[in-house]
């Protein structure tokens, strides 16, 4: 998949080189440098051949009775089709396989490995996708099984979030994930490496390289485990620091009325952040499309205003390595007073996705705050009867459309009275030359009846309590001349 750091190693392994110098590489040029050596004795006799601009893709999905539940059992592909194709690759053939267990070996079967390997030949596709996580052992035998690259459900969404990261901060979070993912197949990137014989060149007793335990295969491995962990360990400690910095200032807004957009992948969250406020947020019909956090002021009327956060989308299976990179991004949704739940209520899987992204707000420390269930796409919705259970389980919940308005105007109202302060009516005097009070006033307050007096200013306001005493600790010469 274009763009993004994953293992390209063919299916006898004979890529894995240069590419786990490419996913270590993010370490400097110092830190690559240790592992160029033997990349560069490998690269003669082991070329890498070039990928298509577009890769061709063979879905495959296990059904059990252990994940039968968590699927659309009408389109149990879909979401995975979605995935592969917002990667950029094409989509040729699908798999289903009903069992009643995993088969340990090769995760789908003997009989269907082979069916598999006939249809990757059949379709000229050069890449296989699962719709589950696959140990390394099994991703080591389906490739030499059917002579193609294997990857899983977590891998593409590692995939996806590396080509869409646009913020330094983003990158790293990425970065980090990745490698610990990747960390724990290193030893099947090696595979081949691990098969050369030492100096004497036989594998008999005296033989200089022992099976599995001497060799540059086994001397490489271990300088790889090495650069990872160090990587690894630096990037935990830019985390942590970025984390740190993100706390402080989402709780420098604490003054402020902090509301916060989640919800799964695609459910229209970008879109709504754009009725309600001028981000102006990329809201393609796409999964991940957005990934970097943004926060705009929600003007709500009647003097009141929020901080509107928008955040990254859940997913199914969403790989836990990677929620906890990302939460210094998702911070804007543990520190926030509301969440606004986005739902697609158009989706027919909308119940089920309403779970996913409780299970991993739960993960994140803040399935206790506050929330408002948004059902979303209602224009497009024809489930009538699953709008309503979702209405009356996940109370309280509004029905709009993002796209064109529908029922915007109730959700305003509802975050109105979750702010909970009344506006009061009062007079405030203050010398005329606070012009910035002033402006401040006239901006925040719903009504605002100026009078000048010689050097003196006096202002009839509707204003939010709140925002009235933060102003007059603000402006010590404010007077209030009849407080409520």
């Amino acid at each position: 998949m274009p763009g993004a750091s994953r293992r390209s190693r063919g299916w006898n392994g004979t890529a894995a080189t240069n590419e786990s110098e490419r996913i270590l590489s993010g370490a400097g040029p110092a830190r690559a440098a240790q592992v160029s050596t033997l990349s560069q004795r490998e690269s003669a006799n082991n070329p890498i051949p070039t990928e298509a601009a577009r890769e061709r893709a063979v879905l495959v999905k296990l059904i059990t009775p252990q994940n039968a539940a968590e699927m659309d059992a009408r389109n149990p592909l879909g979401e995975l089709k979605a995935l592969a194709e917002a990667a950029g690759t094409e989509v040729v053939d699908a798999m289903l396989q009903k069992r009643l267990s995993i088969q340990a070996r090769t995760y789908i079967g003997k009989g269907k490995v082979a069916e598999l390997g006939e249809r990757v030949a059949a379709n000229q596709a050069n890449l296989i996708i699962f719709d589950d996580d696959l140990t390394p052992a099994q991703i080591r035998t389906l490739e030499e099984e059917t002579k193609c690259r294997v990857i899983d459900r977590g891998e593409l969404i590692l995939d996806i979030f590396a080509t869409r990261a646009r913020t330094s901060e983003a990158r790293l979070q990425v970065e980090i994930a990745q490698l610990e993912y990747t960390a724990p197949r290193l030893r099947g990137m090696w595979q081949h490496l691990e098969r050369i014989a030492g100096a004497g060149g036989g594998s008999g007793a005296g033989a200089v390289g022992a099976i599995g335990t001497r060799g540059p295969g086994e001397r490489q491995i271990e300088i790889d485990r090495r650069i990872v962990r160090d990587r690894v360990a630096y990037l935990r400690r830019e985390i942590a620091r970025i984390d740190r910095r993100k706390t402080r200032e989402v709780l420098s807004r604490s003054d402020e009325f902090n509301v916060s957009l989640v919800g799964y992948t695609n459910a229209g969250k970008s879109t709504l952040m754009n009725t309600l406020t001028d981000a102006g947020q990329d809201s393609r019909d796409m999964v991940f499309a957005t990934l970097d956090t943004r926060t705009a002021r929600w003007d709500l009327g009647g003097g009141k205003h929020a901080l509107l956060s928008d955040t990254v989308g859940f997913v199914r299976s969403l790989p836990h390595k990677l929620v906890a990179s990302f939460k210094a991004t998702l911070e804007e949704a543990i520190h926030a007073h509301l969440l606004l739940h986005v739902v697609d209520a158009s989706a027919r899987d909308a119940l089920r996705q309403i779970e996913v992204v409780r299970g991993v707000l739960a993960e994140l420390g803040c399935d206790d705050n506050p929330t408002i269930v948004v059902l979303n796409k209602i224009d497009r919705a024809a489930d009538e009867a699953l709008i309503a259970v979702a209405e009356e389980k996940y109370a309280p919940a509004v029905r709009i459309s993002a796209k064109t308005g529908q029922g915007v105007e109730r959700l305003v109202e509802m975050v109105r009275e979750k702010i909970g302060v009344a506006s009061v009516e009062v007079t405030v005097r203050f010398p005329a030359r606070e012009g910035k009070l002033i402006t401040l006033l006239t901006r925040l307050a719903e009504k605002c009846a100026p009078r000048y007096l010689d050097s003196t200013v006096e202002m009839d306001l509707t204003i939010d309590r709140t925002q009235l005493e933060q102003l007059a600790h603000r402006y010590p010469s404010m007077q209030i001349v009849n407080p409520a």
